[in-house]
């Protein structure tokens, strides 16, 4: 119970010497509110991002290896039998890649084709889901399945149902270096379901045909590339590693996991960049505290010399002396977490766009405040107060009283 009174008593005279000199205090707040502003804005947008990429990446499945030829390759039958025939493949199917351009209600929208396995693309690619019709046999080089985008117009009113056609437009390069514009009309033949955004492959704005139709209708003579899909997503790595040591630079090889495991080592670089910048900003703040007790100190020597001619311990004063710099901390660390979470927000909204050539895509992610992020950045706030304060307070507790009566 003394201890209890104790330790109210000295935050009420903590609290009086720091409204004694208010603009004093204020300064130093505002300098320890940078760190908890820094270390939340930034931690807790780069979290939250490489969360949203992770998520887009396992949603697109781990077992699947994306194998495509370098310049001057051309990938043949004999490469995909090597493929399927390499420990770990479930199945390997060649795919023809390209944009082209569907009208949707009064609106002209850009569309990712893909001619090759569907049945593959619906094992590799969790959670799609056809909602009218249904996939064409293997032999159907005329029918489609058409992404949610495709089929629904901006109001979300369904333009193009199972057994429609659909006019497909295209840009073919000819012999001549002439740029030509193409059509072909196929039947739609199931719908899939929303899928949401994902980076590298967008269902709801592709086009899914056999791949025997990359060639025979809209006229490829080389495949854009072959995926593999694996048994397991242990066998992955070893897959992807055997492809690259047989064919040394032929072809480029991309796994989705391969992906989520650098995107992830990023990630971490980047948060332990954004802790480092937070403590620098953090050691400003232990000066500044420093610099604002020892000035506190030294005109309260007097003050002192009272409080240990009444009985004050040594233990007491220094107590007394670092609850002002854990207070100023306390109120710093709102502060800045509370400037730290609404910046966070504020960054993370505007999103970013990334282009790539066959596809564009925009990437908006809530950023991550989590209880650990805020307890620990509170933590770290209260141990500038106490480092900060810690030598002041020390100072102060050994100042013997007859000498601080006597300070003029």
């Amino acid at each position: 119970m003394l201890i209890l009174q104790f330790i109210v008593d000295a935050m009420r005279l903590a609290l009086r010497s720091l409204s004694e000199k208010r603009l004093r205090a204020v300064l130093t707040i505002v300098g320890i509110s940078i760190g908890p502003l820094a270390l939340v804005a930034m931690t807790s947008v780069v979290k939250g991002y490489s969360s949203y990429v992770l998520a887009q990446l396992q949603s697109l499945g781990q077992n699947l290896i994306i194998v495509t030829p370098s310049q001057g390759y051309k990938l043949t039958e004999d490469d995909l039998r090597f493929i399927e025939s390499l420990p770990g493949v479930k199945h390997a199917s060649p795919f023809y890649l390209l944009t082209g351009f569907v009208r949707v209600g009064s609106e002209e929208k850009k569309v990712t084709i893909y001619a090759t396995s569907i049945d593959l693309m619906f094992e590799a690619v969790n959670g799609l889901e056809i909602i009218e019709g249904s996939k064409p046999s293997e032999s159907d080089l005329i029918r489609a399945v058409i992404g949610y985008n495709v089929a629904f117009d901006e109001n979300d009113r369904q333009v193009y149902h199972a057994g429609d056609p659909i006019t497909i437009s295209y840009y073919r390069a000819e012999r001549a270096r002439k740029i030509e514009r193409r059509q072909v009309t196929v039947i739609v033949s199931g719908i899939v379901n929303r899928f949401g955004g994902a980076l590298f492959l967008s269902p709801d704005d592709s086009i899914l045909l056999n791949t025997e139709a990359g060639r025979k209708l809209f006229g490829f003579s080389e495949w854009s590339g072959i995926l593999v899909l694996a048994e397991n997503s242990r066998y992955v790595p070893q897959i992807t590693e055997a492809i690259r040591a047989a064919y040394r630079g032929s072809v480029e090889v991309m796994s989705f996991q391969g992906i989520a495991n650098v995107i992830n080592s990023i990630a971490s670089a980047m948060e332990f960049i954004a802790f480092a910048t937070s403590l620098a900003a953090f050691a400003v703040a232990v000066a500044g505290v420093a610099a604002t007790m020892i000035t506190s100190v030294i005109e309260r020597v007097r003050e002192i010399g009272v409080m240990k001619a009444l009985g004050f311990t040594d233990t007491q004063v220094l107590t007394i002396i670092l609850l002002e710099g854990v207070i100023m901390s306390l109120i710093g660390a709102a502060i800045g977490i509370g400037l730290g979470i609404a910046g966070a927000y504020v960054l993370s909204s505007t999103g970013f766009t990334v282009r790539g050539v066959t596809m564009q895509f925009t990437i908006k992610a809530e950023p991550a405040i989590t209880v650990d992020l805020i307890v620990s950045t509170l933590l770290i706030t209260v141990s500038v107060g106490l480092i900060g304060g810690l030598f002041p307070a020390y100072r102060a507790a050994r100042i013997p009283p007859a000498v601080a009566l006597r300070y003029e």
